[in-house]
């Protein structure tokens, strides 16, 4: 199945909000004890939409993929540890509905965003995964994405990882 990712509007935040929650739960049911649900609000999207670019993929109306693109350097990444670049986009709050992971829809959106930030225009890709066995660093890697470095940010391990892009 095929999705586009298209910037996310107003009448989308509801549906956001449903998703990532679902994500969160799904993947603290999977790591009881390691991992905690976070609270996600309405007013905490609309503000990342004021402030990046918040993609959503549907299928049949609803919500199944999410991901924010931003030239604002996300809290949490050290550019230390990359190299040089003029012009970086980071990719924060990737989440896919558990029922449609491991179902290529993850690799469709991370494919799209590399468009997208090459005609943005973007210098590189940016992100970072947990370094954990509950973090996304080999589906990062598998996808062509180099990891950069490892840090720990407020007591959480962290890899960060970089794709160049060329037009």
């Amino acid at each position: 199945m095929r999705s586009k990712l298209q910037p996310a509007t107003s009448a989308d935040v509801p549906g956001l909000v449903t998703l990532r929650t679902e994500v969160n739960e799904h993947l603290a049911a999977q790591f009881p004890g390691v991992l905690r649900v976070s609270r996600i609000t309405e007013k905490g999207v609309r503000f990342a939409m004021s402030r990046a670019t918040v993609f959503v993929a549907r299928y049949r109306g609803q919500p199944i993929a999410t991901l924010t693109l931003s030239t604002r350097k996300p809290w949490a990444i050290d550019t230390a540890y990359f190299p040089p670049t003029s012009t970086p986009l980071y990719l924060t709050d990737m989440a896919v509905h558990p029922r449609r992971q491991r179902s290529g829809i993850g690799r469709q959106c991370l494919a799209q965003s590399i468009e997208i930030a090459k005609k943005w225009p973007a210098t590189a890709l940016r992100l970072d995964a947990y370094d954990a066995e509950y973090g996304a660093g080999d589906f990062y890697r598998k996808c062509g994405f180099r990891e950069v470095g490892t840090a720990v940010y407020r007591e959480i391990p962290l890899i960060y990882f970089e794709l160049p892009l060329s037009s």
